[in-house]
């Protein structure tokens, strides 16, 4: 195969998974007008595949896919021009899917399932023949294939790696102190400070935090020292004073939900089934280099599974319909159908978390509460394959 035709689809993998499985010299993507004309969209595509290394011309030809006369005129003369064509019908709408039949005694054809993840022959097309999907992704390319960019986010998750007996500790803290956790985080924000190389604490032992009066917890404070969370600990009626052993500390317990990311990043490396596994994911939607460019939206923790992308949002209080509606939205825009979403909260349950679960149901979006955090049974979770359709 020289050239690969493309039907494009809204869900992004379906666009360029064929061209790195079979490495065609070019790949003709037949899209609507509205796609030819997205200069980001198209800049992204061949990022994406010079980041995979998967060296390809890129052809935008423009067509309306509702229309199905026009679509097999296009893909006439795609096949009368270019030599070895295949399509891939993967994806497309259905009036491109019968055009792309009208033509296919022209061509090889052939199709993928997202189910078996595997490819397979439809017409003249040995070299797809029950064909296992050997691609595997990393973050970045999910955002790039959708014309997004992945953008540095607030921690070094290299560095993280080596840090995990650090978040085995700071839970296990937090799991004693849950209930009062998020007051806490508001009364060391009040006696420290976010300043470079700042790493002493001190206060008077009550302090006003978010318009409330919060007294520094000792047991908490203990506990945490005993963790190695904070050092130095001095602590009496009147005052508190600390130091914390270093930045990366420091902006967890200063961060209310950088317990439970990190808890679930924790479990994304733990669970040894993603390819790749990004704490603070931060997407630009236009593609551009830095938050001022366009549109950004930070996703908590972002694992990646072979083709299959794991969006996960972390609350540490009550989950809201706003928050299940942005998740879906993200996942549809940079995943598309078959990829995951996942909500985490550690919030007691309330009256309102059946209403909650419905609703998340309806959007497909799986809900982890308090009784699956522990780290064995989170794991477990993570590993499921409910996304996959």
């Amino acid at each position: 195969m020289k050239t690969l035709i493309e039907l494009y689809d809204e869900r992004p993998i379906e666009n360029v998974l064929g061209t790195e499985m079979f490495r065609p010299e070019e790949t003709i993507i037949v899209c609507p007008p509205e796609i030819e004309a997205d200069r980001a969209l198209r800049q992204a595509m061949s990022q994406y595949f010079e980041h995979r290394q998967c060296p390809v011309k890129l052809t935008f030809v423009p067509v309306s896919l509702l229309d199905a006369n026009k679509v097999e005129k296009s893909l006439r003369r795609i096949l009368e021009t270019h030599e070895d064509c295949a399509i891939d019908i993967s994806g497309g709408t259905d009036a491109a899917l019968f055009a792309a039949g009208a033509v296919s005694g022209d061509a090889s054809v052939y199709t993928y399932s997202r189910k078996k993840n595997a490819f397979f022959e439809i017409r003249n097309a040995p070299f797809a023949r029950d064909l296992p999907c050997a691609v595997r992704l990393d973050a970045r390319s999910c955002f790039l294939m959708a014309g997004g960019t992945l953008l540095p986010g607030r921690e070094d998750n290299e560095r993280l790696k080596g840090m995990l007996n650090e978040i085995d500790r700071l839970f296990s803290v937090y799991a004693q102190y849950r209930a009062i956790w998020n007051r806490q985080v508001s009364y060391i924000q009040r006696i420290s400070s976010a300043e470079p190389g700042a790493l002493e604490a001190a206060g008077a032992r009550t302090e006003k935090a978010d318009n409330h009066t919060v007294t520094a917890d000792a047991g908490l404070l203990r506990a945490l020292e005993r963790a190695g969370m904070i050092q130095e600990l001095q602590l009496t009626d009147e005052a508190v004073r600390f130091r914390f052993p270093d930045e990366t500390i420091r902006f967890w317990l200063r961060d209310m939900g950088s317990v439970l990311e990190l808890q679930v990043f924790r479990a994304c490396l733990a669970a040894d089934c993603f390819d790749d596994v990004v704490l603070s994911a931060v997407v630009n939607w236009q593609g551009g280099g830095n938050q001022r460019d366009g549109v950004t939206n930070e996703i908590d923790v972002m694992a990646v599974q072979g083709v299959q992308p794991v969006f996960i949002s972390c609350k540490t209080s009550e989950i809201k319909t706003e928050a299940l509606n942005e998740l879906a939205i993200l996942r549809d825009r940079f995943g598309g159908k078959g990829s995951r979403a996942v909500i985490v909260t550690s919030a007691p349950v309330t009256k309102g978390r059946a209403l909650m679960r419905r609703r998340a149901a309806e959007l497909e979006i799986e809900v982890v509460e308090w009784s699956d955090l522990k780290l064995s049974r989170l794991v477990k979770r993570l590993r499921r394959q409910e996304g996959v359709n």
